[in-house]
């Protein structure tokens, strides 16, 4: 796959790992960091294979710690940078990223992730929802979290992350999983807006002839630490009301609602297009932001429906928030599978348990 194959309005078949390249070749991102790690190897070897032809810089790190060090560097100096990895890469990653934060400097983190947890395996699973949308490292810091679902949101929902990174000063991360990052399927690499690239006037790129400028997470004098982290928190509450996003799938007249992210949420469709060929009500909310996770639409749809029926690819993370959102826990329903995919056939005949049906 040649980078030149992202021009604009192009259909496109490849894998969602190579989509993830081409939307953040596509919005300016021309350095790349990163360790070897499956499942998500297809994006180092594509960076390798094209960002130096594009006059871009490529590096291979030691470590992931090393890796996310390369990037606060990258990114101090106002560069659009990124880095890729699975579950045990992205915790080795958690310290630098505390740092990132602390020092708000943007960057797009992927994550690919395994089963686990510990070293774990690479069958695809959901388990690293708690550490993408609760901080995972020290301080009480935010990352911005998009979960795609499928190739062409892997390809447009990278360049969203290189912007929201940007605007907010603060990095941004893509959580996927095997399936979404190794499948194939066609789509189309619709063109940047360079609108919603931003100014920098922050960055380090020499003081010469200008007054200097301090990129750090330190703050020593008097109440300064305290000042930083209610702006910090300002910041992510900003973030909460401008930037939920989510899908509504088939909830006209739904009693029974899906709430799901990513592959699960991919696989729930089948099911609710089943479920309604039955005469069964079903529809869904996917949240495509998980921070900010889209609580308002939660409580909404738990006031309309009969059950809210949350499915991930774990024993149950996401859930916790959903809970979180409505005084209606009598009406939350389950469905985890830590290690593999759910079925639609699995989740259909869970729907009609719910709707008093038998299989």
């Amino acid at each position: 796959m040649s980078a030149l194959a992202a021009s604009p309005s192009k259909r496109i078949l490849t894998k969602g790992n190579e989509a993830i390249c081409l939307g953040a070749v596509a919005a300016g991102c021309r350095h790349y960091y990163g360790y070897p790690i499956t499942p998500q190897n297809d994006i180092p070897e594509y960076m390798a294979a094209h960002l130096p032809a594009l006059g871009g810089t490529f590096l291979q790190a030691e470590s992931e710690i090393a890796t996310i060090n390369f990037i606060l560097g990258t990114s101090a100096s106002g560069k659009r940078v990124m880095t890729s990895s699975s579950g045990p890469g992205i915790s080795l990653m958690q310290e630098g990223l505390s740092y990132m934060a602390g020092s708000e400097l943007p960057a797009v983190i992927v994550n690919i992730s395994r089963s686990g947890p510990g070293l774990g395996g690479i069958a695809p699973s959901q388990g690293d929802y708690f550490q993408a949308v609760k901080g995972g490292g020290h301080g009480g810091y935010r990352l911005i979290v998009l979960a795609p679902h499928s190739v062409q949101e892997m390809y447009t929902l990278t360049m969203l992350a290189f912007d929201l990174a940007d605007k907010y000063r603060t990095p941004a991360m893509i959580l996927g999983d095997a399936i979404v990052g190794q499948m194939k399927e066609p789509f189309v690499a619709s063109a940047y807006d360079t609108a919603s690239m931003v100014e920098k006037p922050w960055a380090l790129t020499g003081c010469a002839g200008r007054e200097r400028r301090n990129v750090k997470s330190l703050h020593l004098k008097d109440n300064a630490i305290e000042i930083h982290n209610w702006k910090l928190y300002g910041k992510y509450e900003r973030i909460r009301k401008e930037e939920v996003r989510a899908e509504s799938y088939m909830l006209d007249g739904a009693t029974i609602a899906i709430v799901a992210f990513g592959t699960a949420a991919r696989v729930s469709k089948t099911a609710i297009q089943w479920a309604r060929k039955e005469g069964i009500a079903a529809g869904m909310l996917r949240p495509i932001t998980l921070f900010p996770f889209p609580e308002r639409e939660v409580f909404e749809l738990a006031k309309k429906v009969d059950v809210l029926l949350v499915i991930e690819m774990n024993t149950g993370q996401m859930v916790e928030d959903v809970r979180q959102c409505t005084p209606q826990h009598d009406r939350i329903a389950f469905l985890g599978k830590p290690c593999a995919m759910p079925t639609p056939e699995e989740i259909l005949e869970r729907i009609r348990l719910l709707a008093g049906r038998k299989g």
